[in-house]
């Protein structure tokens, strides 16, 4: 479970889940992403190799560039992990939702 945990930390920050809402629509390199965040190509490799470590991200070489993209493996964990959550949260509302209510004395 700390790998889903190391996850949602790595998506704590509001630019890495920009980068992560970037791959998601195409792969793109360090210079790509630059140029739509306000971050320097510097961070923007910071950024990423938090978001590999995480394995939320992954990349392939083209040429002697790197292409990165979502890492499928990864948000699959990520996704089973927050259904489990979703699921026991739902549970336990619905338990919630079924038991009687108490009435307080002395309040109208």
């Amino acid at each position: 479970m700390s790998g889903e945990i190391d996850q949602i930390s790595a998506l704590g920050d509001p630019t890495r889940r920009q980068i992560v809402e970037f791959l998601a629509n195409r792969p793109s390199s360090v210079a790509d992403l630059a140029k739509q965040l306000p971050v320097t190509r510097s961070a923007v490799s910071q950024h990423l190799r938090v978001l590999m470590d995480s394995r939320l991200v992954s990349y392939r070489t083209s040429g002697t560039r790197h292409v990165y993209h979502l890492d499928p493996e990864g948000l699959a964990k990520l996704r089973e992990y927050l259904d489990k959550v979703w699921e026991k949260a739902i549970t336990e509302f619905k338990l919630a939702a079924d038991q009687p209510a108490v009435k307080k004395r002395g309040k109208p």
